[in-house]
């Protein structure tokens, strides 16, 4: 299965992500990750983030998602640009 993203760099812990314009938005699936995760958009978006039982938040803001916290992407206009920082098990 192929990912919905590419990864660009990845260093110290630090991800950089990025998610093509030409997406097609159902590629964008509800999942969970084994790590709690530090997400940091890297330039201003329309692109959102849905947690599990919440309403979508804005990815302008620095978003925190728990280790095995059900989440998924809402694909806005333009490329995104994620930076991804992964906490220690």
């Amino acid at each position: 299965m192929q990912k919905p993203y590419t990864n660009l760099n990845e260093e110290n812990g630090v991800l950089i992500r990025e998610f093509s314009q030409a997406l097609d938005p159902i590629e964008l699936k509800w999942h969970r990750d084994d790590e709690t995760r530090e997400i940091i958009s890297e330039n201003e978006t329309d692109w959102m983030i849905q947690l599990d039982n919440a309403l979508p938040v804005s990815l302008n803001n620095n978003i925190r998602i728990p280790r095995h916290e059900w989440h998924r992407l809402i694909k806005g206009t333009g490329t995104l640009t994620l930076k991804i920082k992964k906490e220690p098990v």
